[in-house]
């Protein structure tokens, strides 16, 4: 089966636009912690705290942030972080983890009943709960 011209020239510059899509990398600083915004359609990266041991440590800090901000009436209920080349999602349900900003979110820490934040399993079960 013979490829048309114009079809061979539709996906070739599919791949090229797929190819010319910037790829945003979380910074690698060992034991910073960053929030990312986007300005003027591009991510942009500021120090939220340094000196932080693990994931887990940054996570808190930026639920502390969001919280700060909900807390001023600034109605931001989701916060994009990184830590050591790992971006963290925060929302209502927990933080996420993935490698890519736009790669598949692993579940790194649960909301609890009352809100915290807990690493999955880590929170005993409830007699009859399953």
């Amino acid at each position: 089966m013979r490829m048309r011209p114009a079809l061979i020239l539709v996906l070739a510059a599919a791949a090229l636009l797929q190819g010319c899509e910037q790829q945003v990398d979380a910074p690698m600083d060992r034991g910073v912690c960053w929030h990312m915004v986007t300005v003027a359609g591009k991510p942009k990266f500021n120090v939220v705290a340094r000196g932080q041991a693990d994931l887990e440590h940054c996570a808190a800090e930026l639920e502390k942030m969001r919280i700060s901000f909900q807390s001023l009436g600034v109605p931001q209920g989701d916060v994009t972080g990184a830590y050591q080349g790992q971006f963290l999602f925060i929302n209502r349900y927990g933080v996420f983890t993935a490698q890519a900003l736009k790669g598949y979110q692993y579940p790194f820490m649960v909301r609890t009943g009352d809100g915290r934040l807990a690493m999955p399993g880590a929170m005993p079960q409830q007699p009859g709960q399953q």
